[in-house]
């Protein structure tokens, strides 16, 4: 079973950010089209989409649409089939990073400086792991074949 495809939409023309959009939900369910999907993810996807085909919206309340609707496709996809996109354990592991690990670097340099202002220096430290942490599993993922040839740009 396939998925269905976005229609064209006179108004992708004028408006550039929901061309956009919509030819990156294009890649994406190109891409999604290659693999092997259970029926039901394959179900709701093709709901998404003729949600977005159907929705007589237009301007910034249609790109809202089809921002919710790629976010909640790759959420799908992300807890049922643990396929994720390229970039995203980076991405993640980035803010906890500085969140987890930077914060508390910062306040311990803070105390031992007796300077408390060095709290800012734990957060490009915390960055830098949250980064490497997440490269690593990002490679993983590549391995296992459950990353996407797909980025998430907006």
């Amino acid at each position: 079973m396939n998925l269905h495809h976005l229609k064209e939409r006179a108004d992708q023309s004028e408006d550039l950010k929901l061309k956009n959009l919509l030819d990156q939900l294009r890649s994406l369910i190109q891409e999604l089209n290659q693999r092997r999907l259970p029926k039901d993810v394959i179900d709701h996807i093709n709901h998404d989409v003729d949600e977005i085909n159907a929705s007589p919206l237009t301007g910034s309340a249609l790109r809202k649409l089809v921002k919710q609707k790629q976010n909640q496709i790759l959420k799908l996809l992300e807890k049922q089939l643990k396929l994720v996109t390229k970039r995203y354990y980076q991405t993640l592991w980035m803010v906890l990073g500085m969140s987890v690990f930077g914060v508390p670097i910062g306040v311990v340099m803070g105390s031992v400086i007796k300077n408390m202002g060095m709290i800012g220096v734990g957060f490009p430290i915390g960055m830098g792991i949250g980064i490497a942490v997440g490269s690593v599993l990002d490679k993983k993922a590549a391995e296992e074949g459950r990353q996407l040839n797909f980025e998430s740009k907006f």
